[in-house]
């Protein structure tokens, strides 16, 4: 009965989800949004250090110089993370025009290109006559007048996640139209003396007219507003992405792709990722200006209240199984509880293994949701704060969370919290699965 399910849902929904995975467009997606995650994972660090004095005593020195230097200390987090989708638009062509064969250079200045010319500077306006009136009998209305910029500025709201969807839009049409231009000829070919680097730079002169006539004409000239119009089209989406409901299903299409050996977390990042960075951005923003913090689940929040020790909340399953009896189980304890720690769970998940074992199935599926309830209620009551940072996934859960949630030590002790939780949720499964090799290990003696 068992193996008639399992081959079921492999052959009706994990199969498929696994070959939508690898659809060339979320993979460019998945790759150039992850070549962007160390950009983001140091400079929230020094979002992390600006507002350290949030969690210093006043009277230190340390204290004082950061906050006396807070605004110098964030502006490599605002000429980074701030921007991001200036830096994932470029991986996205790469990633795409790779895909299809075509130089990774030419498709990701193709792509930023195309992402660039949705970005409309705007004129500084000139103070008005009634201002300059009033500047004319005061020295420093004046000296502040002419202390502001002129000419253009660039609006940096949508270099960030406020347009991301927008970047991968633009990213997929300009690679679109690289690839279009050379399967169908229509470029400038050079003869075959001609050092590639050379050559490559004339086959794109043509794709790189056609991209910067179209995206000019409709953003510039036609002055038609696309990031206005995306994101009014996006918002319910991030919305909805931001619910309990949604949390819940994300972290169980997540377990349960794992469970028949499919990088589950591979395939719901490349979807939900976009999403969850613009939530991220929005958090990170309002927390540098001080403003109260929107948005209850970044990706953050998944990796240190749910996925502790690796997808499933794992770390109770290596706890959990130190308590254990057969040889083969108590083995597997003292080599995986350090991976573990580290949230590398692949040697839990198929030296247990968790793949396709009905015994582990039900834990593995529901201890990161009841980890996430309890979590985000605990957020949702300002028992804790909510996610800003993206600590680096590696480190152990409760210093991770610290460090997400803007210094918060409250965060560490939930962490600490869930992890005792998730090992409850695992021991008697554990003991079960235990019990059963116990038997085998007899009857081999």
């Amino acid at each position: 009965m068992f193996d008639k399910f399992t081959k079921f849902l492999d052959e009706k929904l994990s199969t498929p989800m696994a070959a939508l995975s690898q659809q060339k467009h979320l993979r460019a997606v998945r790759d150039g949004i992850i070549a962007t995650l160390p950009i983001i994972i140091v400079s929230s660090m020094f979002l992390v250090i600006g507002f350290l004095p949030n969690s210093l005593p006043e009277t230190w020195g340390i204290t004082q110089f950061i906050a006396n230097n807070q605004f110098k200390i964030l502006l490599p987090y605002r000429m980074s993370m701030y921007i991001m989708t200036l830096y994932a638009v470029f991986g996205i062509g790469y990633s795409l025009a790779k895909s299809y064969d075509l130089d990774g250079l030419s498709g990701g200045i193709l792509a930023e290109l195309a992402y660039l010319l949705t970005v409309i500077p705007v004129m500084v306006p000139a103070a008005s006559e009634g201002v300059m009136e009033l500047a004319s009998g005061n020295a420093e209305l004046t000296s502040y007048i002419d202390s502001l910029p002129a000419g253009f500025v660039i609006p940096m709201a949508n270099l960030g996640s406020g347009g991301m969807f927008i970047g991968i839009i633009s990213a997929f049409i300009a690679v679109e139209i690289y690839r279009f231009t050379q399967n169908s000829g229509f470029k400038i070919t050079m003869p075959e003396q001609v050092p590639p680097s050379i050559a490559r730079s004339f086959e794109a002169l043509t794709p790189t007219v056609i991209v910067l006539i179209l995206f000019a004409s409709i953003t510039m000239w036609l002055e038609v507003d696309v990031h206005g119009i995306i994101n009014s089209l996006v918002a319910p989406l991030i919305s909805a992405s931001d619910s309990l409901v949604s949390v819940l299903l994300i972290t169980f299409l997540n377990s349960f792709f794992w469970f028949f050996g499919i990088h589950g977390a591979s395939i719901v990042g490349s979807v939900a990722r976009p999403l969850w960075l613009v939530l991220l951005e929005q958090n990170s923003s309002a927390y540098a200006i001080g403003e109260a913090i929107p948005n209850m689940a970044p990706e953050p929040f998944y990796q240190w209240f749910m996925y502790i020790g690796g997808s499933g909340a794992t770390i109770g399953l290596a706890l959990a199984l130190f308590l254990t009896k057969a040889k083969y189980t108590q083995t597997l304890a003292k080599t995986a509880f350090v991976p573990a720690l580290f949230n590398i769970n692949e040697p839990l998940i198929f030296g247990t293994p968790i793949v396709l074992n009905p015994i582990l199935l039900i834990p593995f599926l529901i201890t990161p949701m009841v980890t996430a309830i309890i979590a985000w209620f605990a957020i949702k009551w300002e028992l804790v704060n909510r996610v800003v940072a993206l600590a680096p996934w590696t480190l152990p859960g409760p210093i991770g969370a610290f460090l997400a949630t803007g210094n918060d030590w409250r965060a560490a002790v939930l962490n600490i919290l869930l992890i005792l939780v998730s090992t409850a949720i695992y021991y008697p499964f554990v003991m079960m699965y235990d019990k059963q090799l116990l038997a085998e290990e007899a009857l081999e003696d």
